[in-house]
């Protein structure tokens, strides 16, 4: 028995979107149906998606088809370059300089939102709190924090700065650091929830019974599911400070050979983009 995978209704509706920005209602509710949602979840789904301008609708029932907006198809993928960026690691080819990288602000009382957002972001992009308003990563992150810092309004109280020599409660040991900063035991086992649902997925990809298209993208969105799951709250720490043998770098191998075994099986020309994009990544650094 292969552990269930919680797919949120909304979240199916962006993965089946096609090459052309489309999402067919049909294939819609029929790989709903086979991951336990009824049709009046995806409906309601659907009139809040269209109600919030991130799709348009034409038809009706099964025979409908959705339209994703431009913002909607930029946002496919927003972590991308995080996905690359951990592939690169596991396969070796990003090694760590010995440089943290850190960002300290200090934004008033009367901007508490966008304080808050801050804060949120940095955890986002992998950093770990050192005490009020000084936040450290161990990759390079200023691209990052300085969009979202401009976006909020608060770049005129960010400072960025780099050291090869961080000491926190007397430790100063690179892999000791990052075992007091971040939450290494839960992170791992996130991995290997992920590596227990890409193991039997893979086992029915590349076994000897055909399976029909719903049963190929209801995987495909069960592995993006499970993923992200394990990936948004992990640093992307480099393998320099991770125990090894690190579960995530095993899982994301599994899953790479699943979104292999997907595009092998899926003849179609209109794959869903999310799909391919991970594909892509993942075949970058094979």
């Amino acid at each position: 028995m292969t552990d269930h995978v919680e797919i949120p209704t909304r979240m199916l509706v962006h993965a089946l979107i096609r090459e052309d920005g489309t999402v067919g209602a049909d294939e819609l509710y029929t790989v709903a149906g086979t991951l336990g949602m009824s049709d009046q979840q995806v409906r309601l789904c659907i009139k809040r998606l269209v109600a919030e301008g991130r799709f348009t609708h034409e038809g009706r029932g099964r025979k409908a088809r959705l339209y994703a907006t431009a913002d909607t198809t930029r946002g496919l993928a927003p972590n991308a370059d995080f996905l690359r960026h951990a592939f690169r690691q596991d396969a070796g080819l990003a090694p760590w300089d010995g440089v943290w990288h850190l960002a300290a602000f200090a934004v008033p009382e009367s901007a508490r939102t966008a304080r808050d957002t801050l804060r949120e972001t940095l955890v986002h992009l992998g950093g770990a709190p050192l005490q009020g308003g000084l936040y450290v990563c161990a990759n390079p992150w200023e691209p990052y924090v300085e969009e979202a810092a401009h976006r909020l309004g608060t770049l005129d109280a960010l400072t960025l700065l780099t050291t090869e020599d961080l000491r926190s409660g007397g430790i100063d040991e690179p892999a000791e650091l990052a075992r007091r900063l971040w939450p290494l035991r839960e992170i791992a086992d996130r991995y290997h929830r992920l590596g227990r649902i890409a193991r039997p997925r893979l086992a029915r990809l590349t076994g000897p019974d055909t399976l029909p298209p719903a049963a190929l993208l209801t995987i495909a969105v069960e592995l993006a599911a499970e993923l992200g799951r394990a990936m948004e709250p992990d640093p992307l720490l480099p393998p320099e400070l991770l125990p090894r043998p690190w579960p995530g770098t095993q899982a994301r191998e599994i899953v790479a050979r699943c979104w292999a075994a997907l595009r092998e099986l899926d003849r179609e020309d209109a794959h869903p983009v999310l799909f391919r994009r991970y594909a892509d990544i993942a075949r970058e650094t094979a």
